[in-house]
């Protein structure tokens, strides 16, 4: 292929190699989201906050770099600054990408950053909060530039009409591996007697290990998945600033979306309630542990109902949308996690059944609210802007999504009750759902220049 030619190299050449890379794509999503479900779904947020309190003061406070934190709000700000750094970093790593066309080695070392960071979480004990929120940002920013240049992939592996069900079973493959380890995590952690560990023990081995799977099953991908040569339009102005560049290329993107503001309607929508979904995914154990008093085994065991029902419902709630249409599903959706959290306000203590009633309608909404919601945004992006658009979705998502557990930290910091911390999620959803309510999705969708769908 020539340098003219429309997409040089950006495909792999026949379907036998198409595949053999998507096998091992699909490897990425097995490797790291052990690390999502198991260390900050499950452990890292009770355990970091017991960590800080056998560090904190007479009146519950810790003070890194002189800062008065409650100990109780030290695993929100934590995840909260983590989602900070990654945005800063996403520019600068998309920008080297996209330039040199050598995304492997920065997917190698994104994962194995972040790997090394988590393996790293053994040593958290005693008094060493500080090493724990330290290890926290780095795994955290690790896995969100990584998964920046994972998706990156999806386009080049997969022909247009393969990309649905390419996407499909990368997720599938994330939560067999997030509900295989969990599994192990319970035996482990609920026989530690039998295996002579403390309690404390058990939990640094779940993290760790956490981190020696996410290395080891990155190797699949690394060796399945190739770079692809730019041309030489590609590699223009490699002496400028790949930041600048980085930056400037988002702002680019942002500007075009100014021409389809219905587009732009709808990402603002989704960023609001998506970053209420993450806040309650991140701290919904926090929240069992310390304010419901739940122990780590039944934590565990509702984390696997969520995993399990997730793929049910993401599949029930595709078909809800071939009846109803995407718009409606969602909308849907957003009212059962207001009724959700304001459940969860209610919940008593110590009654372990509640909460797994809780955690399977969480179960039944998360997959299909996040999964019809990127298919809803596919329908407003223009042709032929795909890549930038969703690159822009991307570092937009994450932008925004430090702001719930800010929201949830400063709750708890103000009030100290765990309940108001999760109420407050409430304003997610609402502001979510009244800002979607009010695009025109059929419009929007025209505005972008693509075909209506008879229910959208």
């Amino acid at each position: 292929m020539t340098a003219g030619t429309t997409e040089p190299e950006e495909y792999a050449t026949g379907p036998a190699e198409r595949r053999r890379e998507q096998r091992g794509w699909y490897f990425y999503d097995f490797a790291c989201s052990v690390y999502s479900t198991s260390v900050v779904t499950v452990f890292l947020g009770p355990y970091l906050t017991s960590v800080a309190r056998a560090a904190a003061d007479a009146e519950g406070f810790v003070h890194p770099l002189g800062i008065p934190v409650r100990a109780g709000s030290l695993f929100a700000y934590s995840v909260s600054a983590s989602i900070v750094v990654a945005v800063l970093v996403m520019p600068l790593v998309g920008a080297v990408a996209d330039r040199t066309g050598r995304k492997k080695p920065l997917l190698a070392a994104a994962a194995y950053l972040g790997a090394t960071a988590t393996a790293g979480m053994f040593f958290l004990a005693g008094e060493r909060y500080l090493l724990g929120a330290f290890l926290l940002i780095v795994a955290n920013a690790s896995l969100s530039v990584s998964m920046v240049l994972y998706n990156a992939y999806l386009p080049q592996i997969a022909e247009p009409d393969e990309r649905d069900s390419v996407s499909s079973r990368g997720w599938a493959f994330g939560y067999t591996s997030g509900a295989l380890v969990l599994v192990l995590n319970l035996i482990l952690y609920s026989g530690h007697d039998s295996f002579g560990l403390t309690e404390g023990e058990a939990v640094r081995i779940c993290l760790a290990s956490a981190g020696v799977w996410w290395g080891a099953f990155t190797l699949v991908p690394l060796r399945r998945l190739r770079d692809r040569r730019m041309p030489p339009k590609g590699r223009e102005g490699m002496g400028e600033g790949a930041v600048g560049s980085g930056w400037r290329q988002l702002r680019e993107t942002l500007k075009d979306m100014r021409r389809h503001p219905l587009t732009l309607s709808f990402l603002l929508a989704y960023l609001v309630y998506n970053d209420g979904v993450q806040t309650v995914i991140s701290q919904a154990s926090l929240y069992g542990s310390e304010e419901l008093g739940l122990d780590q085994t039944t934590l565990i065991t509702a984390v696997l109902l969520v995993q399990v029902l997730a793929v049910a419902g993401a599949l029930g709630m595709g078909r809800l949308a071939r009846t109803y249409g995407a718009k409606r599903t969602i909308l849907s959706s957003l009212a059962v996690w207001t009724l959700i959290l304001s459940a969860a306000y209610f919940l008593p203590a110590d009654a372990p059944v509640f909460f797994f009633t809780l955690a399977a309608a969480i179960g039944l909404v998360l997959g299909g609210s996040q999964a019809l919601s990127r298919s809803l945004f596919s329908h407003l992006v223009p042709r032929g802007k795909e890549a930038e658009y969703f690159s822009a979705y991307e570092v937009s998502d994450r932008g925004l999504s430090w702001l719930g557990p800010l929201v949830f930290g400063l709750a708890y910091q103000l009030t100290g009750s765990y309940r108001d911390a999760i109420i407050s999620l409430v304003i997610f959803f609402v502001v979510g759902f009244a800002l979607l309510a009010r695009v025109p999705v059929r419009r929007a969708v025209e505005a972008a220049g693509n075909a209506v769908p008879d229910r959208i």
